[in-house]
């Protein structure tokens, strides 16, 4: 058998390469970083900053007037301050948000129906702080001031910034 000329030229050409050695190590894929939580860290920070300049106690916010609190006359403000520290466990929620006025009174008065129905203690209602309002400001908030003040309510006081700080409120409801 014979072998075209063309490659005994190349094999002339190539008399005395050696083929590099192999390598040792083996090109290793990186993993991609992780992605950044943003809004994570934007919300863990403002709950930081409310929760350093919130009221000191239920007695600082019921003077500020800022903060939804309210207690039914002859109700101890001991229960506001066991309210506001989780003494009651949260049984239910409602959470407003993408809701307008008209539909958000209906819904508060409807969970709170339901609520007693099931002889429900406490409950807690997200409202929200406003953000997506056109002058980003809570608007439910204040109406739910007026929606609460009914016969089954007890009392009422912002959640905690765990529960949703100035954005919920909790509700000892008469049940």
């Amino acid at each position: 058998m014979r072998t075209p000329p063309d490659d005994e030229e190349f094999r002339k050409a190539l008399a005395g390469v050696e083929p590099l050695a192999a390598p040792r190590r083996k090109p290793l894929a990186r993993p991609r970083p992780a992605p950044l939580p943003r809004q994570t860290r934007r919300d863990e920070r403002a709950a930081l900053a409310e929760s350093l300049a919130g009221p000191l106690s239920i007695d600082d916010a019921l003077d500020s007037g800022e903060e939804l609190v309210y207690a039914r006359e002859g109700l101890q403000r001991d229960v506001l301050r066991k309210l506001r520290r989780g003494h009651w466990v949260i049984e239910d929620a409602l959470d407003l948000h993408g809701m307008n006025r008209m539909q958000a009174a209906v819904a508060v008065a409807e969970f709170l129906r339901r609520c007693m129905q099931r002889h429900v203690r406490c409950v807690r209602i997200v409202h929200g702080k406003g953000l997506g309002s056109l002058n980003r400001e809570p608007v439910l908030k204040a109406k739910l001031r007026k929606w609460l003040l009914r016969e089954e309510v007890l009392a009422y006081c912002q959640a905690p910034a765990a529960e949703g700080g100035s954005g919920a409120v909790l509700v000892l409801l008469n049940s």
